[in-house]
């Protein structure tokens, strides 16, 4: 069997639905369990025989680089394509088109993935395909392209976000790809190119083999706040749920799983259900909910919920926030009420 040992990851993207967080960095270092939530995506390419990745990037890529490096510590090797302005999921592969294998995996770099290639790719050289997608059922499939399969798990019928009295299948691209090189001849030179929107209906339309996936293992589109706290609520759940939380970093606090607390981090005096609380941040006589705590911050004596609390805020007695998201270093003076709102 054919091996695939490349792949592209698409990282260009602006993430502004997760403003203020990405305000300073790329959407996919934002953080799952202290680690850049591109890491597990990479990690499981690397635990499915993939040996290169090309990471195709554009906004604030230098952070990327920093975050992510060279792959050595994974065993891999890691390089960089830069586009001087955005090219789209496929322009993006077309830019590497000369370095990349006859098979190669893809996969769009904002999402969240814990998973196993190994069968998708297995799928695809079985079926003699050109493009194989990774289909993962959702609730609300119009956010997303939605696929129709035959018997044999080809797909037969594939529509972009459609409204919602179009929708006809509840399975959806994950954005996990493997790919034949030959259709990028598709893909115009230097032009920006949606993988999904532009490439796919071509295909289609010529009777190529694309074939569907139904994938395994953890996934998420963290396209929003909710994604991002379900992400880390999600690897806590996988990673911790055995895991007694106590000792020095917990003290006469309540805990109901899923919980992670980071190096350095404590919470003291506490009710927690559902929280993340990352490295060396102090968390004392408050009442989480659902929230994600990033490092180094300092909240005392205050109720949050459903929130991201970004790195390095400091959250005074008496404040209440709710579904909202605080950008790095905010402050939330004593007794103020947060609702719904991007705090910068």
């Amino acid at each position: 069997m054919t091996k695939v040992r490349q792949a592209v990851v698409m990282v260009g993207g602006f993430g502004t639905r997760l403003m203020p967080l990405t305000k300073y960095r790329p959407k996919p270092i934002l953080p799952v369990l202290d680690k850049p939530c591109l890491r597990y995506l990479i990690e499981s390419m690397a635990d499915s025989g993939i040996e290169e990745i090309i990471l195709a990037c554009g906004y604030r890529s230098s952070q990327l680089v920093d975050a992510i490096g060279n792959g050595s510590d994974m065993g891999i090797s890691i390089e960089y394509s830069y586009e001087e302005e955005p090219r789209g999921t496929a322009g993006a592969m077309k830019m590497v088109e000369d370095r990349l294998d006859k098979v190669f995996a893809a996969a769009n770099g904002d999402v969240f993935a814990d998973i196993s290639l190994k069968d998708q790719i297995e799928a695809h050289l079985s079926y003699n395909a050109e493009v194989t997608l990774a289909l993962i059922s959702v609730s609300n499939p119009s956010e997303f392209g939605i696929a129709r399969l035959d018997g044999d798990g080809r797909i037969t019928e594939f529509r972009e976000k459609p409204k919602p009295e179009e929708v006809f299948s509840d399975l959806v691209n994950a954005g996990v790809y493997v790919v034949n090189k030959q259709v990028l001849s598709y893909v115009p030179e230097n032009a920006f190119f949606d993988f999904s929107k532009d490439l796919l209906p071509i295909l289609m339309r010529g009777q190529k083999r694309i074939q569907g996936f139904r994938l395994k293992g953890l996934w998420r589109d963290v396209g929003r706040p909710s994604d991002l706290i379900g992400a880390n609520m999600d690897m806590a759940s996988k990673l911790y749920g055995p895991m007694s939380w106590g000792g020095s970093q917990v003290e006469s606090s309540s805990i109901r799983k899923p919980f992670y607390l980071g190096k350095g981090a404590s919470v003291t005096g506490s009710d927690v259900s559902a929280a993340v609380v990352m490295e060396n941040a102090v968390v004392t006589n408050s009442r989480l909910t659902n929230t994600v705590i990033m490092k180094d911050c300092r909240i005392s004596s205050a109720k949050i919920e459903n929130s991201i609390i970004g790195p390095g805020c400091r959250i005074g007695p008496g404040a209440v926030i709710v579904s909202s998201v605080l950008g790095d270093g905010a402050t939330v003076e004593a007794n103020r009420k947060i609702t719904d709102e991007k705090v910068c």
